[in-house]
């Protein structure tokens, strides 16, 4: 059988993204380098690299644009199946938690901005309205985050019961209720005003607080409490 021509063996040492990293660091390697890395072996016809790239094209050469995309939609690339896939993602999803934690250096949320930078980490990538739920101890630190439900592009509905039996299960005293606008606009429904009313009436007959409902997208956020709402 003929030998692939396009095997980063057959590179120079100092070219070779795993030789590369472990001589110098991972801040040496290019983004498709470091894909290459995750993707592991090439085709025949193309080596991890020329993978990498192709992927990097699809996520429009931006790693937040990649973060997007689906496992089917890496998959669209030749010679990148499930495993590679699920491996790609699952590191795209490591960074962006990461960040959402890098975001928030106090243990104690303090004010909307703080958390909203967290939720804004967790939540840019979502395609769909989804609803969350950050779940608060008597410091006022974060001791569980949740998605409780998810939607279509124009929204998403929260049960309450559900959102107020998981604060019961995590011994949560407060709550921030989150939820996203895929489509920047920041400006709370009628319904999102509503939904929150009634999360935080039926919240005191267990002595829980709502200390705010936030709403991100990737152009900012919005406070109820700061908004006067709450």
């Amino acid at each position: 059988m003929q030998a692939n021509k396009h095997s980063i063996k057959d590179w120079a040492k100092d070219d070779r993204p795993r030789e590369k990293l472990l001589s110098k660091s991972p801040m040496a390697l290019s983004d498709s380098e470091l894909l290459a890395i995750l993707i592991g072996m090439g085709t025949r016809d193309k080596s991890a690299v020329d993978l990498a790239k192709e992927i990097l094209f699809l996520g429009k050469n931006s790693l937040a644009e990649l973060g997007k995309l689906s496992i089917k939609e890496l998959m669209k690339v030749k010679g990148i199946g499930e495993v590679k896939a699920i491996t790609i993602a699952a590191a795209l999803e490591i960074g962006r938690r990461r960040q959402a934690l890098g975001s928030l250096e106090k243990p104690v949320v303090r004010d909307s901005k703080e958390i909203a930078g967290y939720l804004q980490a967790i939540l840019r990538d979502h395609h769909h309205e989804v609803f969350a739920v950050v779940f608060l101890n008597r410091a006022n630190k974060i001791t569980h985050f949740e998605i409780v439900s998810q939607g279509g592009i124009t929204g998403t509905v929260a049960d309450p019961r559900i959102i107020l039996k998981k604060a019961l299960e995590e011994d949560a005293v407060s709550l921030i209720l989150c939820h996203n606008h895929p489509s920047g606009n920041l400006k709370p429904s009628r319904a999102d005003e509503e939904l929150t009313s009634k999360i935080a009436e039926a919240a005191k007959y267990f002595d829980i607080k709502i200390l705010d409902h936030i709403i991100v997208s990737e152009d900012g956020y919005y406070s109820f409490a700061d908004g006067g709402i709450l």
